[in-house]
C-alpha cells in the first residue's frame, strides 16, 4: 500500500463518519417533531456503510481485506435508512396532531441511542485522523531520509 492509498482510505472514512454525525444531529434536532416529511411523526434515520472496492475510491492498487474477498479501498455510505419502529404515544388531546382518542405519536428518536452513536462516530473519526497523521509523518520521515 502506498502513501496515496492510505491517505485515500483515511479520507473515505472521515467523509463517511462526518455524514453519520450529520444524520445523528438531524435525528437529535427532530426528537420532538410530530410531523415528518411523510406527514406522520419524524422517523429516525440510520447510516449504512459499505466497503469501497476496486475502482470505487479512485486509488491505484487494490488492498487486501475487503468484504466478500474483494479488494478493499476504504469505506463509503451505502444508504441512509429510515427506522420504521413506532414512536411513543402520548396522551395530549390539546395537541394539533392528536388523534380522535387524544393520543399523539411522537418520533422514534431515543436520545440515549443517538448520543451513543455520536460518541462512536466521533471515536471512529478520531481514529481516522490518527491514521492520516501517521501516514503523513511516515511520508515526511521518508522525504527527510531521501534529502540526506
Amino acid at each position: 500500500m502506498g502513501l496515496l492509498e492510505s491517505l485515500g482510505i483515511s479520507a473515505s472514512a472521515l467523509n463517511a463518519q462526518r455524514l453519520r454525525m450529520d444524520v445523528i444531529a438531524h435525528n437529535v434536532a427532530n426528537v420532538n417533531s410530530t410531523r415528518g416529511a411523510d406527514g406522520g411523526p419524524f422517523r429516525r434515520q440510520v447510516v449504512s456503510f459499505k466497503a469501497l472496492t476496486d475502482g470505487a475510491a479512485g486509488l491505484a492498487a487494490p488492498l487486501p481485506g475487503g468484504a466478500d474477498g474483494l479488494p478493499g479501498r476504504g469505506v463509503g455510505v451505502d444508504r441512509i435508512d429510515t427506522d420504521q419502529t413506532p414512536g411513543r404515544r402520548v396522551y395530549d388531546p390539546s395537541h394539533p396532531d392528536a388523534d380522535a382518542d387524544g393520543f399523539v405519536e411522537t418520533s422514534n428518536v431515543d436520545l440515549v441511542v443517538e448520543m451513543t452513536d455520536m460518541v462512536s462516530a466521533v471515536r471512529a473519526y478520531e481514529a481516522s485522523v490518527t491514521a492520516l497523521n501517521a501516514a503523513k509523518t511516515m511520508a515526511q520521515s521518508a522525504l527527510d531520509l531521501a534529502g540526506r
